[in-house]
């Protein structure tokens, strides 16, 4: 399945020490956005509302009904045997329902197939996708808020980004201190990192500084950090202790 393999490997690549992380994000989320606006002009040529009857829709709205209030949860149900999750996630998760194009889009294999009742098929999808999420998808947030399940976004408190340095196995970490960060008011000499890393270059207001020990970093400034390849996981630990505990923070403090 194409679809599968594209999926995994976004887990995989997403979930690996990327160089470059952050335009490599922007490109990808660039690259889905023409694949979207591609998608919807496909399946609006596909599409044929003469084709659409009164029993098409009422048909449409009983499977829906039959997945959503049936065959979802016992789904989600199923699934959480892997990685158990609680009762409200999984409820929320059951009444997130089917929407989005990718059901439209498997309806188009046995449409390019020439199989017998495809079309019907593909009216059916279409017509359950658009109904059910014009109907459950306004009432997530209410039902995140009475499952208790949403949680206020907020901004990361330290961004960190790799560029790799090949020949002297470094990486050149681009670290921003956001306002949340706790890294503000603490000074260079304070972060103590790991042997072998230190802080080459601090932009503050567009101006560039080479910093000393008794630089005190703020606020929106953005720090160059090169550390040995094998120590940069523990760097990026040390100024993730710094950014959430202060100049105070322990060494061997625990970072999520």
């Amino acid at each position: 399945s194409g679809f599968a393999a594209v999926y995994v490997a976004a887990l995989v690549l997403g979930n690996s020490e990327l160089p470059h992380r952050g335009a490599t994000r922007s490109f990808a989320e660039g690259v889905a956005w023409l694949a979207q606006i591609g998608l919807f002009v496909m399946l609006g040529l596909l599409l044929s509302p003469g084709r659409i009857t009164l029993s098409t829709v009422g048909l449409a709205l009983a499977a829906g009904l039959v997945l959503t209030l049936v065959a979802r949860p016992i789904s989600v149900a199923v699934s959480a045997v892997v990685q158990p999750m609680p009762w409200r996630e999984l409820a929320f998760l059951s009444w997130a329902g089917l929407r989005g194009a990718v059901p439209i889009v498997l309806t188009t294999i046995p449409l390019a197939e020439g199989i017998d009742g495809s079309e019907r098929l593909f009216d059916l999808v279409f017509v359950m996708v658009v109904v059910f999420t014009l109907l459950t998808g306004p009432t997530l947030p209410w039902a995140a808020r009475v499952l208790r399940v949403a949680r206020r976004s907020e901004p990361r408190d330290l961004d960190v980004e790799a560029a790799p340095l090949e020949r002297v196995a470094a990486d050149l970490l681009q670290v921003t201190i956001s306002p949340r960060s706790l890294m503000h008011g603490v000074e260079v000499g304070e972060l103590r990192l790991p042997q072998g890393a230190s802080v080459s270059l601090v932009i503050r207001d567009d101006q560039t500084l080479v910093p000393e020990r008794r630089t005190a970093l703020r606020a929106g400034d953005h720090l160059l950090v090169v550390t040995p390849r094998r120590q940069r996981e523990q760097t990026e630990k040390r100024l993730r202790q710094v950014s959430r505990g202060g100049r105070l923070a322990q060494w061997l403090g625990p970072v999520r």
